[in-house]
């Protein structure tokens, strides 16, 4: 997944190199589920503030990994020209090598497995297979022989693992269990991090397919994949709602005060077009990250009330 902005006017320093592999803007899709994931988990009366930590850790490092081996292998397809309409890439532009940025790739998924270890401590092997899928995945995305992001399935593999994975996971270290709540739960972050990835594919059509890289809006094209946006969006406002109907806070409808900026980003969405469109991949950023935020208050909000 990527993010938008403005090209680099000149050479960036090497701090700035690095921010910009990093994309902080798609961290939302790192962060927002373990958030969710523990506020479940909270509201369910099994808060583990230790394991929520290292779990957001776990889940940042992962997605800048999966950045930086998103910059390798774009890079070795051609995929990062000078005809990309989104945010220059480090290694395309040469401002990081690729051999320190396979170097820094290791080094991040190394760290991951390394904190990671202290969840399998608490959950056991289940935790372990999932870390093990998610750091395997952070290179097939687009690494490998059938890189995931080339074949139309980015889309899946994203809401699974930036959904119900991560959402599922974290509760999963703090109760020792899965429920179907959380699971449902999970649908909003992982709906809001695939239209992340939406917008930056609508934008990058016309150059990902001179490469043969097939993404879903490659294959069904831009008006239908801003149509799956709008359908994605309403769904997960559906979330809330449903949680609410099975038993938990009505506080979780603190969600829909996002709704004003969504409906937004929907309209930017079908009134832009090329370079435009990163405004509304940030935008679409900053919808997932609010609701998220607002839903996870609202499920704590009985908890603080009692305390």
């Amino acid at each position: 997944m990527t993010e938008g902005s403005l090209k680099a006017p000149a050479r960036p320093s090497g701090f700035q190199a690095w921010m910009m592999a990093i994309r902080p803007k798609t961290l939302p899709a790192g962060a927002v589920p373990v958030v969710v994931g523990t506020a479940v988990a909270a509201a369910d009366g099994k808060f583990l503030p230790a394991a929520a930590f290292i779990a957001l850790l776990c889940a940042l490092g992962i997605q800048v990994a999966t950045n930086f081996i998103n910059e390798i292998y774009d890079f070795r397809k051609g995929a990062d020209t000078a005809e990309r309409l989104g945010p220059t890439r480090t290694v395309a532009a040469g401002f990081i090598t690729e051999k320190t940025m396979i170097a820094v790739s290791v080094a991040v998924l190394l760290v991951v497995f390394l904190l990671g270890l202290y969840l399998v401590y608490l959950a056991g092997w289940p935790i372990l297979v999932i870390g093990l899928l998610s750091m395997f995945f952070a290179w097939a995305y687009t690494g490998g022989p059938y890189p995931v992001a080339y074949s139309g399935m980015g889309d899946l593999f994203v809401f699974v693992f930036f959904g119900l994975v991560a959402v599922g996971g974290t509760y999963y270290v703090q109760t020792g269990e899965i429920t179907f709540p959380v699971l449902t739960a999970a649908v909003a972050p992982g709906i809001f991090s695939v239209n992340i990835l939406l917008v930056n594919n609508i934008r990058d059509i016309d150059t990902d397919r001179k490469v043969g890289k097939m993404t879903l809006p490659a294959r069904i094209g831009g008006g239908n994949a801003r149509w799956l946006y709008f359908g994605l969006t309403v769904v997960a406002y559906f979330v809330p709602v449903w949680m609410w109907m099975t038993g938990y806070s009505i506080w979780c409808m603190l969600s829909w005060l996002s709704l004003p900026l969504a409906v937004g980003q929907v309209r930017a969405l079908f009134n832009s077009d090329g370079r435009a469109l990163n405004e509304v991949l940030a935008g679409t950023g900053k919808v997932m990250t609010l609701h998220g935020l607002l839903f996870a208050a609202g499920l704590l909000t009985p908890t603080f009330s009692v305390l």
